[in-house]
């Protein structure tokens, strides 16, 4: 198997790395807390809205808040000596131990229930005495402006043109060079919270929040969505904690982003920096399909209905991604004030693939609404009427070359994995009318099937290798193709099956991670994008689904657990993972990646455990 080149560290950087975050987030907006205490990431009021933290993508100059034990001023902020998701939930515990005693912060998002966003922060002593500092320097508009700062009946807003924020405490502080100071004693039995809100600046101030309220109905709710979750198979905490994930990127409009951060590189000082706070119909999807599987319904009900509003009265003008409320304009501009994370440039917001032709979409969304199907949701006559219009769509482009699932950038071909998703999108179709669920011409339906399916047999398949190929024509091979037997083009035993497996597992896998494609950081390649990238983790859980399926289950189970312990302390993932450096590398934590990791770990159960262990879909 070949062995991928090492990504390039920067030298010089001594920042925390991916992994170093935890997420907190209420279904509209997430923040990443570093290890350090540090909130570098915060966009308000929405996902995809301007960062007023972002010295993630910086430095401190661009804006985050630290609480931690206070440091010397020329030191670095400590790191936690531990920290914990509470319960089910996505409130995160961090602990510090100090030479004078033990404290904790308690970080979270509550669920909005009507009111505007908050972050909370409650300081508690454990041991001792604990000498704390904190320290708010928002910075909107991805850390542009400078905020004005002023103290309005004991509490302190930063406000810049539209946006502000309100920060409310017991204890006193001061502004200095943009930013609010406070430094205070906690005590065992101790506790000072801290609570940020965000407004409109020209609205009034918001309640102050009650910290400790709060923080019960966000246990709560967190603790009563865990509850619901009917796989009880082996692995069942690994499972839930990636789904508890999944569904903090689950906005209440039912649109799904794809994770809830730009710009993280797939390779460090490199220019693969992508904006992913948006709703691809694929992700999404994916991510639908594993709660279903889990025996979440009401996330693939609302994933419908924003599917219905947003695609409209015309699927035929399909886009393959979406803003979280159903909008279409994304266009990809480049931060140039911002050094990205790790010195890694461009930062980009918005994103160019928008407009890209990628015919893979409609057999993914067609996949999910048939699972949703039996899962026990009927389709209703506007979900009906969706479905035949995205194979309509499929029977007018699917023999256009297309930019592929990787959303290449290289120029469009007649990609393999995307023929064989036009065949998933008819043939999930054609099971749905000969169920009663739709009423269509039933042999057009199977007569297409049958083409393209002969099609890609014919023109995608390298019969001297025993494989199928990236795209017709080309001896490249692609990590999609280990979808071939999960979406059941062909019967799992079926020679060409583990062929290609095989042939993708020698070309593309190192130490059971595997790369999307191969990358030569000297040339532009498929992609058209200089430079390398990290191991695609979505597609080492496809090799985990693949090999199960095709009877090498003892493989299969030891790389899910060699995949499961790259997670970090707190069971996230990224986009990819760098196995020279051993590190996270990409957008994070990314939905699809653990959609993935539930998803693998309940088709690992179903195929080796009793019936009785896991929850039918």
């Amino acid at each position: 198997m070949t062995t991928p080149p090492p990504l390039t560290l920067t030298p010089a950087f001594r920042g925390p790395r991916i992994e170093d975050y935890a997420l907190i987030g209420d279904l509209e907006t997430a923040a990443l807390v570093c290890r350090n205490g540090s909130v570098d990431w915060l966009c308000l009021p929405r996902f995809d809205s301007a960062a007023v933290f972002t010295g993630l993508l910086g430095t401190d100059d661009h804006g985050f808040w630290r609480i931690g034990p206070a440091a010397p001023d020329s030191a670095p902020a400590p790191y936690a000596d531990r920290r914990r998701y509470r319960g089910d939930s996505l409130v995160v515990e961090s602990e510090w131990d100090t030479e004078t005693g033990t404290v904790r912060v308690t970080d979270f998002m509550p669920p909005r229930d009507g009111h505007g966003p908050q972050l909370i922060r409650i300081v508690e002593g454990v041991a001792g005495t604990v000498k704390m500092a904190s320290t708010l320097a928002p910075r909107f508009s991805y850390g542009q402006l400078l905020p004005w700062i002023y103290g309005e009946d004991g509490r302190t807003a930063a406000v810049s043109g539209p946006d502000a924020v309100w920060l409310d405490t017991s204890v006193q502080g001061s502004e200095k060079d943009g930013a609010v100071h406070h430094r205070f004693d906690v005590s065992e039995g101790g506790c000072v919270v801290f609570t940020l809100s965000g407004v409109s600046s020209h609205l009034p101030a918001p309640e102050v929040p009650d910290a400790h309220e709060a923080l019960r109905r966000t246990s709560d709710f967190w603790t009563k969505w865990a509850g619901q979750m009917a796989y009880q198979g082996p692995d069942r905490d690994v499972v839930l904690r990636s789904l508890i994930t999944c569904k903090a990127l689950v906005h209440p409009s039912g649109g799904i982003v794809a994770a809830p951060t730009t710009s993280l590189p797939e390779e460090i000082g490199g220019v693969r920096n992508w904006d992913y706070r948006a709703c691809w119909l694929r992700d999404s999807a994916l991510t639908v399909a594993a709660l279903l599987r889990a025996g979440y319904r009401d996330e693939a009900v609302a994933w419908q209905r924003w599917l219905l509003r947003t695609l409209g009265g015309d699927p035929r003008n399909l886009q393959i991604m979406y803003r979280v409320d159903g909008g279409r304009d994304l266009p990809e501009l480049e931060l140039a004030h911002l050094p990205g994370y790790e010195g890694s440039r461009p930062v980009r917001i918005g994103n160019g693939a928008v407009d890209q032709l990628q015919l893979d979409v409609p057999g993914e969304v067609i996949e999910t609404l048939y699972l949703a199907y039996q899962s026990g949701i009927v389709p209703c006559a506007s979900t009906k009427a969706l479905i035949l219009a995205l194979v309509d769509y499929v029977r007018r482009n699917w023999q256009k070359p297309d930019d592929s699932i990787w959303e290449v950038r290289g120029g469009r071909r007649h990609f393999t994995l995307s023929k064989m998703m036009c065949w998933v999108a008819v043939d999930r179709t054609l099971r749905m009318v000969d169920a009663g669920a739709i009423e269509t011409d039933r042999d057009a339906l199977a007569a297409l099937r049958d083409e393209i399916h002969q099609d890609v047999c014919t023109r995608g398949f390298d019969k001297d290798r025993n494989t199928f190929t990236q795209s017709y024509g080309s001896t490249e091979l692609d990590a999609s193709l280990l979808l071939l037997p999960r979406i059941g083009f062909l019967p799992a035993a079926d020679p060409r099956v583990a062929g290609t497996v095989d042939a993708v597992r020698q070309a593309l896998e190192h130490d059971g991670l595997v790369h999307r494609y191969p990358t030569d950081g000297r040339h532009r390649g498929v992609d058209g994008l200089p430079g390398d990238e990290g191991a695609f983790l979505l597609c080492s859980f496809w090799l985990v689904d693949a090999l199960a399926l095709t009877g090498r289950l003892a493989e299969a189970t030891a790389l899910l657990g060699r995949l499961r312990d790259l997670r970090t302390d707190l069971g996230l993932l990224a986009e990819e993972y760098d196995p020279v450096a051993m590190r996270q590398l990409g957008n994070f934590p990314q939905g699809f990646t653990l959609s993935g990791l539930a998803d693998s770990s309940m088709l690992l159960a179903e195929l080796s455990c009793p019936a009785e262990l896991v929850a039918a879909p």
